[in-house]
């Protein structure tokens, strides 16, 4: 069968299809609207159009998308596409379709895909981490997605820093969902940025701030902070879900540094001592995403 992606960000949406072999058919990009739910729908109906053009029999639609999704409602709640929040999006894009469709956050996706046919392609388990703007997670167990009750398996972004403390760690503004001293606070790029900025009076982003390290002793402590959090908060995935590889995505994960330093840092968080978890740098780029949309349905 075939299958369509629709990767839907905060400024564009990607749409790709993939044949029954598993090659990419078709590909295009649109901007988000982000004006009227209404608008919005028409958009995906059209966007779902316009591949069906391109497709010679009946399809599947997989969506990723920022948020989550209420599991006693089936509603859009917590996405950086305001219009979204508090719409039954599913079951009104199944209903204008006339086909279902599957709808996950986007970091399950990156996590599908990378386990599939990216970073974690050759293991059994894997968890996924994004370390963008934001931070999240996806977990996948023999190449299918873990999904809960409560539609928050991997959700490890809005965990409590592991081992926070104000002095070392310093004290980041409230986090959006309502907590304080989440893992998004520290280890999201933003996040970075916004700790050593505080520290130093800058206005750095995070890649600055990197490019500084190798001569700056200010942003040398910095990362070795990150690294030293970074350990902390996937120990504890490692002490709970054990996965047999970690992949990291976001604009944090293009520091090669960490795949050479973050290792050794593990094991003194790790039950045992001791951590043998290989961390791979995610494989598959802007890919990742639609790629694991269309990969949603089963």
């Amino acid at each position: 069968m075939y299958r369509l992606g629709l990767d839907i960000g905060g400024t564009k949406i990607a749409a790709a299809v993939y044949s029954p072999a598993g090659v990419q058919v078709y590909y295009q990009r649109y901007e988000t609207e982000k004006q009227s739910y209404i608008a919005f729908i028409a958009q995906i109906k059209q966007i779902v159009g316009c591949a069906a053009n391109q497709i010679p029999e009946r399809f599947s639609i997989g969506i990723g998308l920022p948020g989550a999704i209420c599991p006693n409602s089936d509603k859009i709640k917590n996405s950086n596409i305001l219009i979204l929040n508090g719409n039954a999006l599913k079951e009104d894009l199944s209903r204008e379709l006339g086909q279902p469709v599957w709808l996950a956050n986007d970091a399950d996706c990156f996590a599908l895909s990378e386990a599939i046919n990216g970073a974690g392609q050759d293991f059994h388990s894997c968890f996924g981490a994004i370390l963008g703007t934001g931070c999240g997670g996806g977990v996948v167990y023999n190449k299918h997605l873990v999904k809960g009750p409560n539609n928050v398996a991997g959700e490890w972004g809005h965990n409590p820093l592991a081992d926070y403390h104000p002095v070392t760690d310093g004290t980041p503004e409230p986090c959006y969902c309502g907590r304080n001293v989440c893992n998004e606070s520290f280890l999201s790029g933003t996040g970075f940025a916004k700790g050593y900025n505080q520290k130093h009076q800058t206005a750095l982003n995070s890649k600055d701030i990197m490019e500084r390290a190798s001569h700056d002793q200010s942003a040398q402590a910095h990362y070795e902070l990150y690294l030293d959090q970074l350990a902390r908060a996937l120990a504890q995935v490692i002490n709970f879900f054990d996965p047999a590889v970690i992949v990291l995505g976001g604009g944090m994960s293009n520091q090669q540094s960490l795949y050479d330093d973050l290792p050794s840092r593990l094991g003194q968080y790790v039950f045992g001592g001791v951590c043998n978890t290989p961390i791979r740098q995610a494989k598959l780029g802007d890919d990742s995403g639609v790629l694991g949309a269309a990969l949603l349905p089963v």
